[in-house]
């Protein structure tokens, strides 16, 4: 097992009514916050009313920011900013899920730039200091409830690029499982599919001896499978949605990924289905990583694959271990549908007009290869992408 530092400052307020600790948390950083929320559910489903009451009953100045999109855009950051700057806001309170959050959190980070926030997302400017964050979660995916990092778009130069800095860990979430009540089915599917590739990326590993960790991985991994489905039929199920919201910020907040060197894969090539086709995360994760898996799949890999297999699946160990491994991927591709995802690019309209342009732009974001469990390059991704048709 390799060094690690861990440290995890988030307050996590978990359960139904946590809300309610909104007031003392947002007043240890001030009386001036900026809301952020995405296309106006939460004035539908009464979130929207219940914070705002809060804010108002104890006199907390507010102001807002409302449509960040899907894959949020570096266009909203830099709104964002604006208002946070003009108005002097003390903390920014995320409410929503990933996009919400990320978005967020690079506002955050901009407010102590004086130059344009996407310098800091292209790695043109550090980040040195941020606004703090709150959060309160209203769908299961992303983890970035727990974790220090966020993805944002530039729908004008096709970009889609990772931030990540201490200072962006939100100082308090809360995760109450009866505000994902409302979420659409489709949103569900997709948040499951993401949960489990950030588990996934951090698990196919080889030979670090992080035991305890592939075995934290498993549970997280069993408990998708275990209550995926029942999430996705029944909207209302509370014990299916509280284990669902817990499992995704253990995904990605850096827990599984201790004394390991795991260099991501998936979502490289993910992120470029989002930022030319504007694909949801977790629909092009679904599609791609059974595919990633089969492709990957080899004599130096089938031993992961098959403790993978009999672990997670409970498969016979007594097969033969490729059996084991194809039966392994199988069963996740099918888990997948199971919850409504589609299995290929061509299902969601993506054909091979811009498959060349992706597998190059991939690369070109991590240097030339994209992860560690198995390095790929272009034409080990553009075979990725052909396969995923």
């Amino acid at each position: 097992m390799l060094n690690f530092n861990y440290s995890i400052p988030t307050k996590i307020f978990f359960g139904k009514g946590q809300v309610d600790v909104l007031e003392e948390q947002i007043k240890d950083y001030g009386t001036k916050v900026l809301l952020t929320y995405g296309g106006g559910s939460i004035k539908k489903n009464g979130i929207y009313d219940r914070v705002t009451d809060i804010l108002n009953q104890n006199n907390i100045e507010f102001y807002e920011l409302s449509g960040i999109e899907p894959n949020p855009d570096i266009k909203s950051v830099r709104e964002g900013v604006k208002i946070c700057k003009d108005n002097n806001v003390d903390l920014i309170l995320a409410i929503g899920g990933g996009s919400t959050i990320d978005c967020s959190k690079a506002i955050a980070a901009g407010y102590y730039y004086d130059g344009d926030p996407w310098d800091l997302v292209s790695k043109k400017a550090p980040v040195t200091n941020a606004l703090p964050l709150g959060v309160v979660l209203t769908m299961s995916a992303t983890g970035s409830e727990m974790n220090s990092g966020a993805v944002i778009s530039n729908r004008e130069t096709k970009q889609k690029l990772h931030i990540m800095h201490p200072n962006l860990m939100p100082k308090f979430s809360i995760l109450d499982p009866t505000y994902t009540f409302t979420l659409p089915k489709e949103q569900t599917a997709a948040g499951i599919a993401d949960i489990m590739s950030h588990t996934f990326e951090s698990y196919f590993t080889l030979n670090d001896g992080a035991y305890l960790q592939d075995r934290f991985a498993e549970a997280i991994l069993k408990t998708c499978i275990k209550y995926g489905k029942i999430a996705y039929d029944e909207a209302e199920n509370y014990e299916a949605k509280a284990n669902i919201m817990w499992a995704a910020p253990n995904a990605i907040n850096g827990l599984v990924l201790c004394g390991k060197n795991a260099i991501w894969s998936v979502h490289g090539i993910a992120q470029e289905l989002t930022a030319y086709y504007g694909l949801t995360h977790g629909v092009a994760l679904a599609i791609l990583t059974p595919v990633w898996m089969e492709y990957v799949l080899d004599d130096e890999r089938v031993d992961k694959f098959a403790e993978y297999g009999v672990n997670v699946w409970g498969i016979d160990p007594n097969k033969d271990k490729y059996e084991i491994a194809k039966e392994a991927i199988e069963k996740t591709s099918e888990f997948f549908t199971s919850i409504g995802l589609p299995k290929s690019l061509r299902e969601v309209g993506i054909g091979e007009e811009n498959l060349e342009k992706m597998a190059q732009a991939a690369i070109d974001d991590k240097g030339g290869v994209i992860g560690n469990f198995k390095p790929l390059y272009y034409d080990d991704v553009l075979e990725i992408l052909r396969r995923a048709l």
